[in-house]
C-alpha cells in the first residue's frame, strides 16, 4: 500500500504543478513542460485540466487508495498511447517533441503496472 501512496503523492506534486501552470500560465508551461513543442495555449490549458483532475483524485487516493486506483490505469493507458503514437514517431522522424515529458511518461509506464492493485479489481 505504501507504493501506491508514493505514486499518489508524486501525482499531487507533479500533475498538480503542471495542471496549475498549464491552466493559469500556459506560456510558461509551453516553454518549460512542453519545451515549446506545442504552441497552442488552448491545447495546453486542456491538458492542464486533465492533470489537475489527476492531482485532485490523487489527494482522495491518499485516504482511499484502492477506491481511486483506476486513475492510475487511466495514466498507464494515456501515457503509453502518447509514447507510442506521438513520441516514438517524433523520435523516429527527428521531429520536435517534449523529451522531458517522454522520459517521465516512460518511467511512469514502467512503474505503474507494479503499483496498480490488479487483484483488488478482480474480486
Amino acid at each position: 500500500m505504501t507504493g501506491i501512496k508514493i505514486i499518489y503523492l508524486a501525482n499531487i506534486v507533479v500533475a498538480g504543478y503542471i495542471g496549475i501552470t498549464s491552466l493559469f500560465f500556459p506560456r510558461i508551461s509551453a516553454a518549460t513542460v512542453f519545451q515549446n513543442a506545442y504552441p497552442s495555449a488552448e491545447f495546453i490549458r486542456l491538458i492542464g485540466c486533465l492533470w489537475l483532475a489527476i492531482a485532485l483524485i490523487s489527494v482522495l487516493g491518499l485516504w482511499r487508495p484502492l477506491s481511486f486506483s483506476p486513475v492510475l490505469l487511466l495514466q498507464l493507458i494515456y501515457k503509453g498511447i502518447w509514447l507510442l503514437v506521438v513520441a516514438l514517431p517524433a523520435i523516429k522522424n527527428n521531429q520536435v517533441y517534449p523529451s522531458g515529458m517522454a522520459v517521465f511518461f516512460l518511467v511512469w509506464v514502467l512503474v505503474l503496472p507494479f503499483v496498480i492493485p490488479w487483484a483488488a479489481w478482480v474480486k
